[in-house]
């Protein structure tokens, strides 16, 4: 059965899909995506090696997510096709903190230190230590899909289609995998819960290693990417970074993991 929401916002930006492919120079459509599923059922993305152009060009007064330059992604690596479930959650951890209740919904209200032990028992239940976080770097190359703009999908009009942000989302998350994926098969790259990676934050990319960058080996707060439910569109932009205590919960955070995986995975 088609999702009710997104036939409504397809409907409503009716205007803006039939010039899609012109307003998206760049985009990349792929083949279909290898994929593979763990035992608690998270799915997972190939994600090819290649170099990126990460973070926006310098404005006046921002420092933040610039300035824009070149990042290589040396060796493939597999990336969580969805957010992580509160189902998925509570066959690990054996609870459910989230603030929004739903099997089916992100698990959200997690501590970077809370994703840290999911990830530890998650590793000792596969009997691999393949499972991590994605660092800043990934996710946003994860995330432009082969894209350099704001947004993957192009003009902002169309988030609707992609996000669940402030415009639509009704204050609350929603189950992973409603809103249409961007060109590598991800969904909810952007918008329901941010998403927790590895990096601790620094102010700006000026220090930056052009290869692999993995971000400080300190810090105060931990990165978190791709806005929430509670944002609005200039927060759901690929480049748009965010920090947050490593022992802090909200309710709009949430995460997806990297499973390091061959290229030649899962033939």
């Amino acid at each position: 059965m088609p999702n009710k929401f997104l036939v409504g916002e397809i409907m409503g930006a009716a205007r803006w899909v039939c010039v899609l492919v012109f307003m998206i120079p760049g985009m990349v459509w792929s083949e279909p995506a290898k994929t593979w599923t763990n035992s608690i059922g998270m799915e997972f993305v190939l994600i090819p090696s290649g170099t990126f152009m990460m973070g926006e060009k310098r404005i006046p007064g921002g420092d933040d997510d610039n300035p824009l330059h070149e990042v290589t992604l040396r060796t493939p690596f597999c990336l969580g096709k969805y957010e992580v479930t509160q189902s998925q959650w509570q066959a690990i951890m054996g609870d459910n903190p989230s603030a929004f209740k739903g099997a089916n919904r992100p698990v959200e209200n997690v501590s970077w230190n809370d994703v840290h032990e999911f990830v530890k028992r998650l590793n000792m239940k596969e009997e691999t230590g393949n499972y991590r976080l994605p660092t800043e770097a990934e996710w946003e190359y994860a995330a432009r899909a082969g894209t350099t703009g704001r947004f993957s999908w192009g003009a902002e009009e169309l988030t609707v289609l992609y996000a669940w942000y402030h415009e639509n989302s009704e204050k609350e998350t929603h189950p992973v995998g409603q809103k249409l994926p961007n060109a590598w098969g991800l969904y909810d790259m952007a918008g329901n819960v941010w998403e927790w990676c590895q990096d601790w934050y620094a102010r700006g990319y000026d220090h930056t290693p052009g290869s692999d960058p993995t971000g400080p080996i300190s810090g105060v707060t931990r990165v978190y990417r791709g806005g929430s439910w509670i944002g609005d569109p200039p927060f759901v932009r690929h480049a748009n970074r965010s920090r947050l205590g490593p022992g802090r919960r909200n309710g709009d955070v949430g995460f997806r993991l990297v499973m390091m995986c061959h290229p030649s995975f899962p033939d």
